[in-house]
């Protein structure tokens, strides 16, 4: 697949239903210190006061600050419990009891990041005394309490280890996949998922039980009838509005056989898309997994043609929107566009041996932030493959490189599992008849990663990224406290 370097970028767009996470961050040391060397009180103000300043600014810090008491610890606890933290991350100043932790940590149910940054990379040996060794060099004994103490506490965690002076990029870099692995436990706690008919018939690896999916991860399940759906567009008669949003998507399609903003089938489709755009509004809604199976006559038929591109132009702005009902992979599409900004629906399609690549894609609805080869297609088909009806299809060209796939699964008992497999996504052809593929290469091999990524009960949807997620799929996962499989990388 061949970059076109001509392709209009596809343009960003105001997400519909904004979650901003809440992280709750204190520092500690111990309180013994500071009567016999005083002038570490201003040094460890300071260096708390730099730390915050080099956190994210995507999510909301909830401050509770530099603690050197049990007390001044449960202060902090009764901050993070009031605000509901998505995270906490602990800034470890110098040495500390871990009763300075666990009274700010031991009601809340999410990880601790434990950051054991040393303020000088080096010491001066001859000139370094106990309170420059302590305020400026200390970063050894205290994380192994801390955690020794969570793990008894059964608090999950993580342990960052740098140093401030000359900045440290992999620390940076690991407190921005904390903080965008929070996004998704705040997106999922403060949306709900719209399910929008039933699965289709007899995919039994996507049924699921709303109960549990709020038990586990706190996704409240809105339940719609298509009968209801069909008027979403009644009411929508801003002409203006109409024409802008006609504009947009032919900014964001190349229509097969050319398209004006005047035509009547664009503009029944941004008369359904701005519906939808309302509704997602009205109902706070963040996932769709929707399917259906009528008999597309009439007013359904006008909707269920529309459905694909209306659905694409959600998810354009970050409202997952999977096909077939699965609610599974809705999340899982969401978790990818919040921590990758792409989030498209995918399953295995074909091998090709002689290549050693799996294909990869899926028709139906996906995100025009993927399609970075070229500008997403739209076209009329006259039969949706293996459902009712017919209408436009919409294919997406993802770029080359690095993609990462996330499966999301279940055992007998109800636990949620991730899946997730890195691989590339090479040049070459790929299929022309309206679907959204890939030509993926794995370091494994095409016939050792089918085998692998089978095995794990992965069901038949996942979800796709650009780029390397991995390790903030590893973070996300410790939030939720899902257990993950890695593929392969």
């Amino acid at each position: 697949m061949s970059a076109d370097t001509n392709a209009a970028p596809v343009q960003a767009c105001a997400p519909l239903v904004e979650t901003r996470a809440k992280v709750g961050v204190f520092s500690i040391a111990l309180g013994a210190y500071l009567p016999q060397f005083p002038q570490l009180v201003p040094s460890f103000e300071q260096q708390y006061a730099d730390f915050l300043a080099t956190l994210p600014t995507t999510v909301d810090i909830i401050d509770g600050g530099m603690v050197t008491t049990k007390e001044a610890a449960q202060e902090a606890g009764d901050k993070f419990r009031a605000a509901d933290v998505d995270l906490v991350i602990l800034q470890m100043l110098t040495y500390a009891t871990s009763y300075n932790v666990l009274p700010a940590v031991r009601d809340l149910n999410v990880p601790v990041v434990v950051v054991n940054v040393q303020k000088k990379a080096q010491p001066d040996y001859a000139a370094t005394d106990i309170p420059t060794w302590l305020g400026d060099l200390y970063a050894c004994g205290a994380p192994g309490e801390v955690v020794a103490d969570l793990n008894r506490a059964g608090k999950r965690h993580a342990v960052i280890t740098g140093v401030v002076e000359g900045g440290d990029p992999e620390v940076a870099r690991q407190l921005d996949e904390w903080c965008r692995a929070a996004q998704v436990r705040r997106r999922l706690r403060r949306t709900n998922i719209a399910q929008i008919g039933r699965p289709y018939p007899g995919m039994m690896d996507l049924y699921i039980d709303e109960t549990n999916l709020y038990n586990r991860l706190g996704l409240y399940t809105k339940q719609f009838d298509w009968e209801k759906m069909w008027a979403i567009a009644d009411n929508v008669d801003d002409q203006a509005a109409i024409d802008a949003k006609a504009a947009e998507i032919l900014d964001t399609f190349d229509v097969e056989g050319g398209a004006a903003v005047s035509d009547e089938p664009i503009q029944e489709m941004a008369r359904y898309v701005l519906a939808f755009e309302q509704w997602v509004r009205d109902e706070e809604i963040g996932l769709v997994a929707s399917h259906y199976d009528g008999y597309a006559q009439g007013q359904a038929g006008v909707l269920d043609s529309m459905l694909i591109p209306a659905f694409s132009m959600l998810i354009k702005q970050g409202t997952a929107c999977a096909v077939e009902g699965d609610m599974k992979v809705a999340v899982a599409m969401s978790i990818l566009k919040t921590i990758a900004g792409t989030g498209q629906l995918s399953e295995m399609y074909s091998i090709d041996f002689p290549e050693d690549i799996v294909i990869i894609g899926h028709s139906g609805s996906g995100d025009a932030a993927i399609s970075t080869a070229k500008k997403p297609t739209l076209k009329v088909v006259p039969v949706f493959h293996g459902k009712t009806g017919g209408g436009y299809l919409t294919q997406f060209y993802p770029g080359l490189g690095t993609v990462t796939f996330l499966g999301i699964t279940q055992d007998g008992d109800g636990h949620f599992k991730f899946v997730v497999a890195e691989g590339e996504n090479v040049d070459g052809p790929i299929f022309t008849f309206g679907d959204t593929n890939m030509r993926m290469k794995f370091s494994i091999g095409a016939r050792e990663f089918m085998n692998r990524w089978n095995e794990t009960g992965p069901t038949h949807h996942m979800a796709a990224a650009l780029g390397s997620h991995t390790d903030t799929i590893l973070k996300v996962a410790k939030i939720l406290d899902v257990p993950v499989e890695v593929v392969c990388r």
